[in-house]
């Protein structure tokens, strides 16, 4: 019998949902461009199972993965479980039986040693499959097409480490996939590597190298020649998992780092310089990194203080819903200088936004156009739990060379997920095309996947895709063209 925790990462409009199934020819509102053909996926935490404690993160929740097929202005829905070696144990046992959000200690004895990973926070394609992404696990691939599953890969053994990314980019010159691991040779250690992947799906190369201390590490940037990670003390340790506390906790007596590797094959970490952060911050998403020539310049959100209620001080500090909130910041350094210090830190904006995205045909490279989500606390809110569940009510169009924002707020109902740009023609100019985004009503438990105009989001949406469902409150994704999806 089901009995989920009544905490709000499992009630009102974040209920799990662990619906699969398929709608042809989605109800469209408005228009859809007839010139869209190919996939928008996206995938969200949900839990096969109720959980094994009632205190259980949302993170936890197996990998739900959701397609929108664009084609001759209709849009197709499928979704499926990813399934992960942790969905196929626990779906033959009828239970859950992986413990809290990565605490192996936490586990039933049945599953000891198993990957424990859920593939549910980002999904892309590349090399004619679809890549399913949890940053403590391997990498999961799934078919493009039916979202079967087909299992984990090492790259026929040429990996070395344990684990794989949630946020890779794609080389737009080259086509090779840029990804990077943490704790590569297991829990709670230290160890990463960066690496990238063929457009044929071959393991290139992969570079080994030694984190600061022991952190998550979700995001990261790439450039044409170098390699951008964001070292934040959201830490972890042995100390947590044995007393059964969240997974991390927020420290801010700790530095902060810029770590810069050059990216080529051959280098190695004596290569890497860390550049140390003028004070103590919270980093989330990135938008974009690139360099001119030694100069490297890193964009993403940053907040003065924790960002994650869920991951709490490790002071005990209540959380600061104020302090916590990001503004998109460029940071600089200079790989030509002996020291250790940023060269520049340049707020880009006064609105207050995470889950940052762009043209990515303009990834590793300077670039002008942005999307992300805005927390316009000024707007109301009619929904169930509280404000913070609309927070993210706005999607915004920066242009960082002549500083315009344009925004839409969703309503005084509704919630913005993550957008994703499509652009119009593969020649397009730069943020010329349409950007995506699922917009979930909290009251009519509805969730509609918007369509907009790139350049002109302030206008609302040009289509919408209406599901007679919600889906729920998701991670990440990506668009794919009919011929990268292989349709």
């Amino acid at each position: 019998m089901a009995h989920f925790p009544t905490n709000p990462g499992f009630t009102g409009a974040m209920r799990p949902v662990r619906l699969q199934g398929d709608i042809l020819d989605v109800e469209i509102e408005g228009s859809v461009p007839d010139t869209l053909d190919g996939a928008f996926y996206r995938v969200h935490p949900d839990p096969q199972f109720t959980p094994k404690f009632p205190d259980d993160q949302f993170f936890n929740g197996d990998g739900m993965v959701s397609m929108f097929r664009f084609k001759g202005g209709k849009v197709d829905f499928k979704q499926r479980f990813a399934q992960t070696d942790k969905w196929k144990l626990e779906n033959a046992a009828g239970k859950a039986l992986f413990g809290a959000y990565r605490n192996h200690l936490t586990d039933d004895p049945a599953v000891a040693g198993k990957i424990r990973g859920t593939a549910n926070t980002n999904v892309m394609v590349h090399a004619g499959q679809l890549y399913a992404m949890k940053e403590d696990s391997p990498l999961l691939l799934m078919d493009p097409l039916t979202l079967d599953t087909f299992g984990y890969t090492d790259f026929d053994g040429k990996q070395a480490s344990q684990t794989f990314c949630a946020h890779p980019k794609i080389d737009p010159a080259t086509g090779n996939m840029c990804a990077f691991s943490y704790m590569s040779k297991g829990p709670l250690t230290l160890d990463m590597s960066y690496m990238e992947i063929s457009p044929t799906g071959d393991l290139l190369f992969e570079i080994p190298f030694e984190n600061k201390y022991l952190c998550m590490m979700h995001d990261f940037g790439v450039t044409e020649d170098y390699v951008v990670f964001n070292v934040m003390p959201c830490i972890t340790g042995l100390d947590r998992l044995e007393k059964n506390m969240p997974y991390f906790g927020f420290d801010h007596a700790m530095p902060v780092w810029m770590a810069v590797l050059p990216r080529k094959e051959g280098a190695t970490a004596k290569d890497m310089r860390w550049f140390q952060a003028p004070h103590n911050c919270f980093t989330g998403h990135v938008m974009n990194a690139f360099n001119d020539g030694t100069k490297v310049y890193f964009d993403l959100p940053i907040a003065a203080k924790n960002s994650f209620p869920f991951f709490p001080d490790v002071t005990g500090a209540p959380f600061d819903p104020v302090g916590g909130m990001s503004y998109l910041t460029r940071w600089s350094v200079d790989m030509a200088s002996n020291g250790d210090s940023f060269e520049k830190v340049e707020k880009l904006t006064n609105l207050a936004d995470e889950f940052p995205r762009i043209d990515d045909r303009y990834a590793t490279r300077a670039y002008r156009h942005g999307w992300m989500l805005v927390f316009d606390v000024t707007k109301p809110y009619e929904g169930p739990g509280g404000a913070f569940m609309a927070i993210t009510n706005t999607l915004t169009h920066i242009d960082l060379a002549t500083g315009v924002e344009k925004s839409w707020w969703a309503g005084p109902q509704c919630g913005v997920q993550e957008p994703c740009f499509i652009p119009k023609s593969p020649n397009a100019p730069e943020g010329e095309g349409w950007v995506v985004a699922l917009v979930d009503n909290h009251v009519t438990n509805y969730s509609d996947l918007c369509i907009f105009d790139a350049q002109a989001v302030e206008q609302g949406p040009i289509g919408r895709a209406k599901l007679p469902i919600r889906i729920r409150q998701g991670l990440h994704g990506n668009f794919a063209t009919a011929a990268q999806m292989g349709a």
